[in-house]
């Protein structure tokens, strides 16, 4: 097995100067009075396609063979894979396959197009499109591009490790995302040779977290599918490859859940006025919820990427306004009667809550004769101002579920 080195991490940054982005490390005053920590921000989601992803294929396709890189590459993903290996293909002006399951995002399937890829729909899981790949690959004699089980692609990751060291040599803490692990394998190998004393911490969601339990049991652990707003680290399970680096060197993982990513978004897109994707924000997540930086900590947080699946933003935010107690909603009974929901509303236009939404259920076998249900939606505060005007209302009204 080819494991990379400092020496390659070293040579794909040379491989990549003006091809890929040098992305920015921003100082967050925000989140550094939240946490008590100097917190900085890796902006991987403003990247060429919107991802670290083209750093590990543009690597990747740069070692082939000029013989076997002209005849193009394949590839295999639901996202920023997909991306980052048409517009690394397209820069080398070589063809690429790009093989998705027939369920993939339609925004990620155009963009994917956009940069050159010839789309495939396959299959209706990433297995079955990851057998076509193969299929294809072996037919048209392409080179298969993996997302994470290559040293080149792995050592492609590593440069981002490479500009932090650069920009804040001081850096103390690293958080990053974990999938199949090529983004945290390239930084372990990166930090671990250059600057061991900063500890390098990696995030799984609670829904897919097969590197959190391979690594807590010591040996490859292969979970089944789950849903997450983080698709972007929706793995099954981190290679063979990955896997060795991060049990060797990986200081601690933890697990987000989904309120927690969606909150972060949320904020990363008030505060810094950025657009990351779930997979970009579960570092901010980890930071803001698990007990991992100490005071006065240096703490860099990796913002893999920024192709937010549209569609579902709308959701996103709202889960996000829930979580930090700025979006309520509740259920009232209210006597059918002239002037009971003026009442109603008073009550909540005196604790300064806003009303966004309002509904009336009378028929309903649940809602007593006599009565009405009102289902109310409100803008708040903070969590503590949302509970205020919860307990104001159940003095003088019964609330159901």
């Amino acid at each position: 097995m080819n494991f990379p080195t400092f020496e390659s991490i070293l040579e794909a940054q040379e491989i990549l100067k003006q091809k890929v982005k040098r992305t920015p490390l921003n100082h967050s005053t925000t989140f550094s009075k939240k946490t008590g920590c100097e917190v900085y921000l890796k902006y991987e989601n403003l990247q060429k396609a919107g991802s670290f992803k083209v750093r590990g294929a543009y690597n990747k396709i740069a070692h082939l063979d000029e013989t076997v890189r002209k005849k193009g590459v394949v590839a295999v993903s639901t996202g920023n894979h997909a991306q980052g290996v048409a517009l690394a293909a397209s820069m080398f002006n070589i063809p690429s396959t790009i093989v998705m399951p027939k369920g993939a995002p339609i925004p990620k399937i155009e963009a994917t197009k956009e940069y050159g890829g010839e789309v495939i729909l396959y299959g209706e899981s990433f297995e079955e499109a990851y057998t076509k790949a193969i299929e294809i690959a072996k037919t048209d004699q392409l080179t298969l591009i993996h997302a994470f089980d290559d040293h080149h692609v792995v050592a492609g990751q590593g440069t981002i490790a490479l500009e932090i060291l650069e920009d804040l040599p001081e850096v103390d803490l690293i958080i990053c995302p974990i999938g199949g692990g090529g983004l945290i394998s390239g930084i372990l190998t990166a930090i671990k040779s250059k600057k061991s004393s900063c500890r390098v911490v990696g995030v799984q969601t609670k829904e897919m977290n097969a590197a959190y339990q391979s690594i807590k049991a010591g040996i490859l652990i292969n979970t089944g599918k789950g849903n997450t707003i983080a698709d972007g680290i929706a793995i099954k399970s981190p290679s063979e490859l990955t896997f060795t680096i991060m049990n060797s060197f990986l200081d601690d993982i933890v697990i987000v859940d989904e309120e927690e990513i969606a909150e972060a978004i949320l904020l990363l897109m008030e505060r810094c006025k950025s657009i990351a994707e779930g997979a970009g924000a579960v570092s901010l997540a980890a930071l803001l919820h698990h007990n991992i930086a100490k005071e006065g900590e240096k703490v860099v947080l990796i913002v893999s990427g920024g192709n937010v699946d549209t569609t579902i933003l709308g959701r996103i935010i709202t889960q996000g306004l829930i979580k930090s107690g700025r979006y309520q909603e509740l259920n009232a009974l209210v006597e059918d009667k002239p002037g009971r929901l003026e009442t109603l509303l008073k009550i909540i236009a005196s604790m300064e809550g806003n009303v966004v939404d309002i509904d009336f259920d009378r028929y309903s076998p649940s809602v007593p004769f006599g009565h009405v249900a009102v289902h109310l939606a409100l803008e708040t505060k903070n969590r503590i101002h949302s509970k205020n005007i919860l307990k104001k209302v159940k003095e003088f009204y019964q609330l159901i579920s």
